[in-house]
């Protein structure tokens, strides 16, 4: 049981890192739609880039087989949303593993 919670543990740690660079991302396309002269230099530069390339593939795979969603002008985008609400999901079933 040890062994199992020690997993449990570090998947739940992994998880959790990977839902705050999920928020940063969602921060990072805000930014430029209440100011669009911005962008990142320097340190923000390499931040930006190490939020995109960790959250970039789950999100691409995610748009392969649900397509952002077309209505007239605009396009509803559902990758980010299920990929966020697939991180809680595992993330609450990693913390119960962690508790055993």
């Amino acid at each position: 049981m040890a062994v199992l919670s020690l997993v449990g543990s570090i998947l739940s740690a992994v998880l959790f890192i990977f839902i705050v660079l999920l928020l940063a991302r969602l921060v990072l396309e805000y930014i430029p739609m209440f100011n669009r002269e911005w962008r990142p230099r320097g340190v923000t530069l390499v931040l930006a880039e190490i939020v995109y390339t960790v959250t970039d593939p789950p999100i691409k795979l995610i748009r392969r087989f649900i397509p952002p969603l077309r209505i007239g002008g605009i396009a509803i985008d559902f990758g980010f949303a299920i990929v966020m609400f697939v991180c809680f999901m595992l993330l609450s079933v990693t913390r119960s593993l962690a508790a055993v």
